[in-house]
């Protein structure tokens, strides 16, 4: 059987070649409007993995764990190179009260861990995951209102 240790981001990563630092934002969605509103907060201590799986069998090879900060940032220290892999940050808990539901859609998002790519900077920047308020803000109709109007 085949298993897979996750490694905290704390964790020191001494000896490692150049690494990775997946650095995204954890938001609350109030509004339950399916992406980030000016009623949008960040959510403080919800736990993140980024998950790096082959891209011929699909299996998981590691994955990374951190936490969200004050602001809702996440900053996960990814060991090695990962060309040959498809790498996703993922949802793993809110510790908000009414506020458990991943917000489909924002429940993960890739991330490329590779050197081979132009990107200078070791920081790879992901979109932002979420998860959705059990029931939306009194405000939310008024600031939802304007997008009403819009023609897709």
């Amino acid at each position: 059987m085949f298993a897979v240790a996750c490694v905290l981001a704390e964790r020191d990563v001494a000896g490692v070649k150049r690494g990775f630092v997946a650095q995204g934002r954890v938001l609350r969605d109030t509004c339950r409007a399916g992406f980030e509103t000016p009623a949008s907060t960040y959510i403080r201590g919800a736990k993140v993995r980024v998950e790096c799986r082959s891209k011929v069998i699909g299996t998981t090879i590691c994955c990374f764990e951190g936490t969200t900060d004050h602001t809702g940032t996440y900053n996960i220290l990814v060991a090695d190179e990962h060309e040959n892999e498809i790498c996703e940050s993922v949802l793993i808990s809110s510790p908000a009260s009414r506020c458990k539901t991943a917000l489909q859609g924002r429940e993960r998002t890739q991330v490329f861990l590779t050197h081979n790519n132009g990107i200078a900077s070791d920081t790879r920047y992901t979109n932002s995951l979420g998860f959705l308020k059990d029931s939306p803000l009194p405000v939310s109709a008024q600031l939802l209102q304007p997008m009403s109007n819009l023609k897709f």
